[in-house]
Protein backbone atom coordinates (compact mmCIF):
# COMPACT_ATOMS: atom_id res chain seq x y z
CA UNK A 1 0.00 0.00 0.00
CA UNK A 2 1.56 3.25 -1.12
CA UNK A 3 1.82 5.78 1.71
CA UNK A 4 0.38 3.36 4.25
CA UNK A 5 0.89 3.99 7.94
CA UNK A 6 3.25 1.27 9.20
CA UNK A 7 1.40 1.23 12.54
CA UNK A 8 -1.84 0.13 10.86
CA UNK A 9 -2.92 -3.45 11.22
CA UNK A 10 -5.30 -5.54 9.21
CA UNK A 11 -8.04 -5.40 11.80
CA UNK A 12 -10.70 -8.07 11.73
CA UNK A 13 -14.24 -6.91 11.16
CA UNK A 14 -15.87 -6.29 14.55
CA UNK A 15 -18.44 -8.93 13.64
CA UNK A 16 -15.68 -11.55 13.59
CA UNK A 17 -14.68 -10.49 17.10
CA UNK A 18 -18.32 -10.66 18.19
CA UNK A 19 -18.68 -14.10 16.62
CA UNK A 20 -15.82 -15.34 18.81
CA UNK A 21 -17.42 -13.80 21.90
CA UNK A 22 -20.79 -15.41 21.19
CA UNK A 23 -19.58 -18.79 19.91
CA UNK A 24 -18.22 -21.95 21.56
CA UNK A 25 -15.09 -20.20 22.85
CA UNK A 26 -17.22 -17.52 24.56
CA UNK A 27 -20.87 -17.51 25.59
CA UNK A 28 -21.61 -20.65 23.55
CA UNK A 29 -24.73 -19.19 21.93
CA UNK A 30 -26.07 -20.16 18.54
CA UNK A 31 -26.74 -17.33 16.11
CA UNK A 32 -30.48 -17.78 16.72
CA UNK A 33 -30.03 -17.61 20.52
CA UNK A 34 -27.74 -14.59 20.26
CA UNK A 35 -30.13 -12.78 17.90
CA UNK A 36 -33.03 -13.36 20.29
CA UNK A 37 -30.95 -12.15 23.24
CA UNK A 38 -29.89 -9.03 21.33
CA UNK A 39 -33.39 -8.30 20.01
CA UNK A 40 -32.62 -8.63 16.34
CA UNK A 41 -33.30 -11.05 13.51
CA UNK A 42 -30.99 -13.97 12.81
CA UNK A 43 -30.27 -12.78 9.25
CA UNK A 44 -29.33 -9.29 10.50
CA UNK A 45 -26.97 -10.69 13.15
CA UNK A 46 -25.53 -13.15 10.64
CA UNK A 47 -24.67 -10.25 8.28
CA UNK A 48 -22.73 -8.57 11.12
CA UNK A 49 -20.97 -11.76 12.20
CA UNK A 50 -19.90 -12.45 8.61
CA UNK A 51 -18.57 -8.92 8.10
CA UNK A 52 -21.27 -7.86 5.65
CA UNK A 53 -22.86 -5.25 7.95
CA UNK A 54 -21.52 -2.82 10.51
CA UNK A 55 -22.11 -2.80 14.24
CA UNK A 56 -24.78 -0.14 14.65
CA UNK A 57 -25.29 2.06 17.69
CA UNK A 58 -28.44 0.07 18.48
CA UNK A 59 -26.54 -3.23 18.40
CA UNK A 60 -23.66 -1.74 20.41
CA UNK A 61 -26.11 -0.66 23.13
CA UNK A 62 -27.77 -4.07 23.11
CA UNK A 63 -24.38 -5.76 23.49
CA UNK A 64 -23.60 -3.46 26.42
CA UNK A 65 -26.95 -4.18 28.09
CA UNK A 66 -26.16 -7.87 27.82
CA UNK A 67 -22.72 -7.52 29.37
CA UNK A 68 -20.78 -8.04 26.13
CA UNK A 69 -18.37 -5.13 26.30
CA UNK A 70 -19.28 -1.48 26.23
CA UNK A 71 -21.09 0.32 23.44
CA UNK A 72 -18.06 2.58 23.10
CA UNK A 73 -15.75 -0.41 22.61
CA UNK A 74 -17.86 -1.85 19.79
CA UNK A 75 -18.38 1.49 18.07
CA UNK A 76 -14.68 2.39 18.29
CA UNK A 77 -13.79 -1.01 16.87
CA UNK A 78 -16.22 -0.45 13.96
CA UNK A 79 -14.95 3.10 13.37
CA UNK A 80 -11.32 1.98 13.31
CA UNK A 81 -12.14 -0.86 10.93
CA UNK A 82 -14.06 1.48 8.60
CA UNK A 83 -11.34 4.14 8.73
CA UNK A 84 -8.57 1.64 7.98
CA UNK A 85 -10.46 0.32 4.97
CA UNK A 86 -11.29 3.82 3.70
CA UNK A 87 -7.59 4.76 3.91
CA UNK A 88 -6.60 1.61 2.05
CA UNK A 89 -9.09 2.36 -0.73
CA UNK A 90 -7.85 5.97 -0.97
CA UNK A 91 -4.23 4.87 -1.42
Amino acid sequence: MKGADPTMHNRPHPGEVLDEQLGPEGLNLTTVEAAMTLGMSRPALSRVLNGHAAISTKLALSLERNGIGTAELWLKMQMRYDLEHARAEAS
